[in-house]
């Protein structure tokens, strides 16, 4: 193995932040009293019908009594009429699913989301209660730590906080180069109050192996981004021998399954520098790679599964890929993307992912070629037990928070699970890989008593349309009147049995987008 020659912070800075003069973010501010209401000693659900995130089908209708923070009952319509209600939300032809878990979360930064108010709103609003960060922020201070505390304790507006951190970052000393210095940042990142460590820029597989070790002594999750320049010493599979508990995007993936080739066939000129070369050659791996159903393939997998690997797709931070137009117009980019966050994602050199400097119908057509591949794959994962999580790694290449878990949900359908699985992946699973490390059972991400009161409650059935829960709602024909109309939009997120009115949400989203463009 070649010694790490780059400096962990370096290459994070690098290939996440894609800004060297990137500003502390302003600090966020306490609740106001019209963001959220309760905890209740006793609040009402009544009259929905319940999805319950493990997988079984909709029940209903049904009463769910919430005390404080927990959910204490689930029964028929009338079950509870003679508890001293404190409020009841009639939710009468609504739906109520758990409140969906966020495994690939960021922040903004000063440069295009300055505000963390801004994201958890989004997120909030969007039935987002719980958020894996990974990390939060690559910032000396990160403010996820802090921001995970107060929002346990409700003094902000915020999901429930899991930060991980990027190996090797924050500490004031020298990135970890040896295996007794990455057992040295691990127990220095547990004693900090991160959950978990993201894997990400290019250590040798010695220091992989000691920092992977450290953390499960300490009950701590792994999860890597197995960046380009570091998959050809430890891919995918060398990884989930390795003891690593969850692979997020597709890095690592496809370099494990090269057909007659151990590093792929990068083009003469190619330069990793370059990002419109870096994520246009990768669609690349498609063609590379052995087939879909062979022996490798099946292989693959089944290493995946026997060493107990969760994948995290991230499918939409890469849909622009596949066609730049529609992500450049999202309709919600008018009303609730900030104007910074729009200049963000506008084709530079300097910020990451901002990289569609003469983005070609080729290139297009190469990444929905290889999309297909990257759905098989996680759906014959499925097929044989592998676990899926959904996260949408917001803040980036046209996906703003909330609008992006939603994309991430339909592309999961477009891969091939059904509706009830990817709920499943969005709920339980998501709150599954959060916990396990720790050895606890996920206290969230079901419908059923004893669980902590995190809810969605929606006007229409996610089963049916996935699309009735972005923020800007469905349009439907009316055939009756012959007009169209807006349906959907989540009705109330229910946080740690604090209820949020999702459209007051949107509504503070949007006059900040208001205000920032005012101001511009």
């Amino acid at each position: 193995m070649r010694n790490c020659f780059w400096s962990v912070l370096a290459v994070v800075a690098i290939l996440v932040s894609g800004a060297a003069s990137a500003q502390q973010l302003a600090i966020t501010p306490n609740s106001e009293s019209d963001d959220g209401a309760g905890r209740y000693s006793l609040l009402l659900i009544s009259g929905a019908t319940v999805i319950d995130g493990g997988g079984a089908p909709p029940v209903g209708p049904l009463d769910i009594l919430i005390a404080h923070n927990r959910i204490e009952a689930v029964g028929p319509v009338g079950s509870f009429s003679k508890r001293p209600i404190q409020r009841t939300i009639d939710a009468k032809g609504m739906y109520v699913l758990p409140g969906f878990v966020d495994t690939h979360g960021h922040l903004g930064d000063a440069k295009k989301a300055p505000n963390s108010e801004y994201a958890y709103k989004l997120w909030l609003a969007h039935g987002v209660t719980s958020v894996r960060g990974v990390g939060f922020t690559f910032l000396p201070n990160d403010p996820g730590l802090s921001d995970a505390r107060r929002s346990a304790r409700g003094e902000i507006t915020a999901p429930r906080m899991f930060p991980y951190a990027a190996f090797g970052a924050h500490w004031r000393q020298a990135p970890p180069q040896t295996p007794v210095d990455a057992r040295r940042w691990v127990q220095w990142a547990k004693q900090q109050g991160y959950y978990g460590v993201k894997f990400i820029a290019p250590i040798t597989e010695e220091v992989f192996a000691a920092a992977l070790d450290e953390t499960d002594k300490q009950k701590m999750g792994s999860v890597a981004h197995i960046a380009q320049t570091w998959v050809s010493e430890v891919n995918g599979e060398d990884a989930a021998k390795l003891g690593l508990d969850g692979i997020t995007h597709f890095y690592g993936h496809f370099e494990s399954l090269l057909d007659g080739a151990t590093i792929q066939r990068f083009p003469i000129g190619y330069n990793y520098a370059d990002e419109q070369d870096r994520f246009a050659r990768v669609a690349e791996l498609a063609q590379q790679s052995v087939e879909p159903g062979s022996e490798k393939w099946e292989a693959y997998l089944d290493t995946l599964i026997a060493e107990e690997v969760t994948m995290s797709p991230t499918f939409n931070i890469y849909s622009a890929g596949r066609d730049l137009a529609k992500a450049q117009r999202f309709i919600w980019h008018d009303r609730y993307t900030l104007p910074s966050l729009m200049q963000y994602y506008t084709p530079s050199t300097v910020n990451h992912g901002s990289f569609f400097f003469d983005w070609t119908t080729d290139k297009e057509i190469a990444w929905r070629n290889f999309y297909q591949k990257w759905f098989r794959l996680v759906r014959d994962f499925v097929n044989k037990g592998g676990r899926v999580t959904v996260g949408s790694d917001p803040g980036f290449i046209y996906q703003t928070w909330g609008f992006a878990y939603v994309g991430e949900l339909e592309m999961l359908q477009e891969a091939g699970l059904t509706p009830l699985e990817v709920v499943r992946a969005a709920t339980i699973d998501g709150a599954r890989e959060i916990y396990e490390a720790s050895g606890e059972a996920p206290p969230m991400g079901m419908v059923r008593p004893g669980m902590l009161a995190d809810i969605v409650i929606a006007p229409e059935d996610p089963l049916q349309n996935f699309k009735t829960l972005y923020g800007t709602g469905h349009m439907r024909l009316d055939k009756a009147s012959g007009e169209l109309v807006r349906v959907g939009r989540v009705r109330y997120t229910v946080k740690d049995g604090i209820v949020y009115d999702a459209h007051n949400l949107l509504a503070d989203v949007e006059a900040m987008v208001r205000s920032a463009a005012a101001t511009e």
